[in-house]
């Protein structure tokens, strides 16, 4: 608030000013003082918090520095309908003689972030994954090789990278057609890359069971008390020498857990929600049954009902 004279109180009076119409009120009498007027202030919000400009103006969107330009070049969008029309039109002809750098970044960054929305991962990950496919292409080695696998590869080495790893085969269900084998062939390619590029080994991170559990428990609709009882067990099995992937152990785990409870789940649902194989499965569960008294919470099942557990 500040002081105006009001021309109906014949005084200096504190007013109001409301946003929303732009009108300045007197707080006193109402009179509105002055309306419509135009806020020449700059706006909250802001978009260059990349760059550290701290000046709160809207100009645009955020720059990228992996790209030339900053990621802030026009492109001329290709009009509704129109096919063969565009490109022998003036526009057309101008934009495809102008030479754009990083058109094969932006469409490699497009496909990442495609696949980042489709696994709802944070955008730290998907950045991450941006950097790394920059790192391979500056490289210029990649030529000939599955794009599609390649960016997989970089999203599920981003994943790894920033502890919260995925399943080759969930990265392989939005991986536009490319096979596991196509992603782990690309993964070692990509990891030897930024090994040359940096003149050491990439760190990858270290899986952990828990890592996925709560994922799984939660693709399977399983209740908290449950879940809270298969993230215990996953975390007590790691002291023990269980000669099994990570991603094993957690679907026997939780196949575990759901026969001790009301709520039994049917191996090939278990198979389905952790893209384990069934035959994998039953082979984790054998040796992880030796240890099942020391692994389930106590306060999760007795004694006799883990005598009773039933192989699947």
């Amino acid at each position: 608030m500040s002081d105006v004279f009001c021309t109906d109180c014949k005084r200096q009076t504190e007013v109001v000013f409301d946003h929303s119409a732009g009108d300045t009120v007197c707080s006193e009498c109402g009179l509105v003082l002055e309306s419509h007027s135009i806020d020449e202030t700059s706006e909250w919000r802001t978009f260059a918090n990349e760059s550290g400009d701290n000046d709160p103006v809207r100009v645009g969107g955020p720059t990228n520095p992996l790209l030339t330009d900053g990621g802030l070049s026009t492109v001329i969008a290709r009009p509704n309908g129109a096919s063969g029309e565009f490109l022998s039109s003036s526009l057309g002809r101008w934009q495809n003689r102008g030479s754009n750098p990083d058109r094969g970044l932006i469409v490699a960054f497009k496909s990442i972030a495609t696949m980042s929305d489709r696994l709802g991962l944070v955008a730290t990950i998907k950045d991450r994954a941006n950097e790394i496919y920059k790192g391979v292409e500056d490289q210029k080695s990649s030529r000939g090789r599955n794009q599609d696998a390649l960016l997989a590869a970089c999203l599920y080495i981003a994943c790894r990278q920033e502890d919260k790893p995925r399943t080759v085969k969930e990265i392989c269900s939005v991986a536009n057609g490319a096979s596991k084998k196509d992603i782990g062939r690309a993964k070692e390619y990509v990891v030897k890359q930024l090994g040359l590029e940096k003149g050491q080994s990439v760190e990858m991170g270290t899986i952990h069971a828990g890592d996925f559990m709560r994922r799984f428990c939660s693709n399977l609709g399983m209740n908290n008390q449950a879940v809270k009882a298969a993230q215990e067990a996953v975390q007590k099995s790691e002291e023990f020498d269980i000669r099994r992937s990570p991603i094993s152990i957690a679907a026997a785990v939780i196949y575990i857990i759901t026969q001790l409870s009301d709520d039994k789940k049917p191996l090939k649902d278990i198979s389905v929600a952790t893209g384990v194989a069934e035959g994998t499965i039953r082979n984790s569960y054998k040796d992880l049954h030796p240890y099942v008294f020391k692994i389930i919470p106590n306060w999760y099942a007795k004694e006799e009902d883990l005598k009773n557990l039933s192989s699947p």
